[in-house]
């Protein structure tokens, strides 16, 4: 029975803590980045481009690159906080820690996806008419108030696609997992998709690893469908 499975029910809780934590981080700063780059100034593709370069890189190199980055010996975030603090900071081993562990692996995730958000942003940004705008100007809007009555509004169905797509890649989270931690230290960044994969295939426990694999299914069905229930509530 899964429900007395402990490590299936840790990597439930952290799943949902995952997506909780990732979503509307990454939906946030890749609308805020959008906005930046929404602008008809001098040089601003190259700025797009180095946003959205995280994205093409194979997910497998972006995990390496971080395992390095997290390293507890001569990591490059230990060196910089210890720089910072004038040596003050003492190290610490991010991916071996499980109080840190399973911090460390969102803060990645975050920085490896928000590009590709950020596009989706942009495009929806991008049919918004500029006579809209030039309205608000006329009117005397502020900036604040032609996002939250302009832009804001324009956005909705992109906001609900945004809210879809990071719902279930958060819930897929299995290479960074895999490559990081291996699902430690202790279990404590266990996921669905790396305990399915780990109970089907490394115990050979076909049965118990189709079943997760369903419950994950559901889940995620069912706050893809509530999210645009609740959008479309709104949007009346």
């Amino acid at each position: 029975m899964l429900a007395s499975d402990v490590v299936f029910m840790k990597a439930l809780t952290n799943t949902v803590l995952f997506v909780l934590f990732v979503a509307p981080i990454r939906a946030g700063l890749a609308l805020l980045l959008a906005v930046l780059i929404n602008q008809k100034l001098k040089g601003i593709n190259i700025f797009r481009a180095i946003y959205f370069m995280p994205v093409v890189v194979s997910i497998v190199v972006v995990s390496l690159l971080w395992r390095f980055i997290y390293s507890g010996q001569s990591g490059l975030l230990n060196n910089m906080l210890g720089f910072l603090s004038f040596g003050a900071f003492k190290p610490v081993d991010w991916l071996g820690n499980p109080a840190t562990a399973l911090w460390s692996i969102p803060a990645m995730s975050v920085w490896q996806g928000v590009g590709f958000h950020m596009v989706i942003w942009l495009s929806g940004l991008q049919t918004i008419p500029l006579t809209l705008y030039e309205a608000a100007d006329i009117e005397g809007a502020t900036t604040r108030q032609k996002f939250r009555y302009v832009t804001r509004p324009g956005l909705r169905n992109t906001a609900v696609l945004i809210l879809i797509v990071i719902t279930m890649q958060a819930f897929s989270l299995f290479s960074q997992i895999d490559v990081m931690t291996g699902g430690g230290p202790v279990d404590s960044t266990q996921t669905m998709v790396f305990r399915a994969v780990a109970r089907g295939y490394g115990q050979q426990n076909i049965a118990g690893g189709s079943a997760i694999s369903v419950i994950l299914f559901l889940i995620v069905l069912a706050i893809s469908m509530a999210q645009r229930y609740l959008t479309r509530e709104r949007n009346r």
